[in-house]
């Protein structure tokens, strides 16, 4: 089995167990030395912060996933492990986060201007036969095909 493949398949177990899932695993060579970074999330809208990703499960699953990298050893090179959340600001990467996100507000890019514009900004509202609704400010409802979107994100509100 690949190193990263190996790495994600023993942090989807130590996720799985505490009730959260891998978000994304990131392997890559910094100033400082090599990085793996794991980030996990929790099931569900995470519209509030009970319902979101603590520090303290950040570092249970850092601490689990380290004893057993520390025996399985599976990257031939010293590499510092860093497990945290997506974000509050979170990037929207598929169909399934733009239904998930429902009223929440998001900034979206599309490579090809739709209604005029390439950047909005509003209140998810889905997502219907490939289009991410997105309502603006205004009230206006933009569809927003998913295959022309270059960049999506949630925004922070207070």
């Amino acid at each position: 089995m690949e190193p990263l493949a190996q790495i994600r398949a023993i942090a989807e177990r130590v996720a799985r167990s505490r009730g959260l899932e891998i978000w994304d695993i990131v392997s890559r060579r910094e100033m400082t030395g090599h990085v793996v970074r794991v980030f996990i999330d929790r099931p569900g809208p995470a519209a509030t912060s009970e319902e979101s990703v603590s520090i303290q499960d950040c570092e249970q699953v850092n601490r689990e996933i380290s004893t057993i990298l520390d025996v399985e050893d599976p990257l031939p090179f010293a590499y510092t492990l860093e497990v945290s959340s997506p974000g509050l600001d979170r990037p929207l990467r598929q169909a399934a986060d733009y239904d998930r996100f429902v009223g929440r507000l998001a900034k979206v890019v599309v490579r090809e201007a739709v209604d005029n514009q390439k950047a909005f900004e509003g209140r998810l509202r889905g997502v219907d036969d490939g289009d991410v609704l997105l309502e603006a400010p205004n009230r206006r409802l933009h569809r927003l095909p998913l295959r022309l979107i270059t960049r999506g994100r949630l925004e922070v509100e207070f």
